[in-house]
């Protein structure tokens, strides 16, 4: 979920017709995708986490996120077609519940340390650099699909729309980074993150299900939000009932 999804937003991103106006939404909207893109992030940064050495890790999440920078500013030129063509969006809905699903259901042996068994979950197990990168590419832009034919929406100026997929991709370069780290510190993390992936690949099937009903703002936001409380409530080595400080 990013911040050109929430619908509260509209209202503004209509009403910024100066260049004055734009710049001051500008660190509202850094804010927000680094906010709402935790869920995506947090995929990312387990997908990486595959490579096991810190420096593959940034050179996979630096080729994987220019690449998707590439798919969304594809997405973006051709959202009208996308927001008419239901099988992408229904492909992008599966391959998210897939992704949730297998990691919350099944991780095996070879996962790095911190995940795995009991202790924790793992991205699937893609071969090699190459692998990774792509793997990186096709799941932001599964999360890229919904949030950008939002954005189309709300603004004809392609440019705007364009400046905030740009954001985007800085912001989870950014947070994905930071979750590496915390992935190895926190038990529950990446099942409360790969829950909210999950969460997401659910929004966009009932969306094509049932098209008139829309699951609001502040109840997604919510439901995600106590996702990552939890995520966050115990450190690897706690004892069950232990406050984390």
């Amino acid at each position: 979920m990013e911040a050109e999804s929430i619908e509260s937003l509209t209202p503004l991103l209509q009403g910024a017709d100066q260049w004055s106006e734009l710049l001051l939404l500008l660190p509202l909207l850094v804010a927000l995708e680094a906010v709402l893109s935790a869920d995506n992030a947090i995929a990312l940064a387990a997908i990486s986490r595959r490579l096991q050495d810190p420096i593959r890790q940034r050179q996979a999440l630096n080729l994987g996120l220019l690449l998707a920078l590439v798919f969304r500013m594809g997405l973006i030129v051709a959202a009208r077609w996308v927001l008419n063509f239901w099988p992408l969006q229904l492909a992008a809905s599966a391959y998210l519940l897939w992704l949730a699903g297998s990691n919350l259901l099944g991780a095996g042996p070879g996962d790095p340390p911190g995940g795995g068994g009991e202790e924790g979950i793992t991205a699937p197990h893609p071969v090699g650099l190459r692998g990774v990168v792509l793997t990186l590419a096709v799941t932001d832009l599964a999360f890229s699909l919904d949030s950008v034919a939002a954005a189309v929406a709300v603004t004809d100026r392609l440019w705007l729309v364009m400046l905030g997929g740009v954001i985007g991709v800085i912001a989870l370069r950014l947070t994905a980074e930071l979750f590496i780290r915390w992935l190895a510190q926190y038990r529950h993390l990446e099942k409360a993150g790969y829950l909210a992936v999950g969460l997401v690949g659910l929004r966009l099937l009932l969306r094509l299900a049932l098209p008139g009903i829309e699951l609001p703002d502040w109840a997604l936001l919510l439901l995600v939000g106590s996702l990552f409380l939890w995520g966050f409530s115990q450190r690897n080595g706690d004892q069950p009932g232990e406050v984390n400080p």
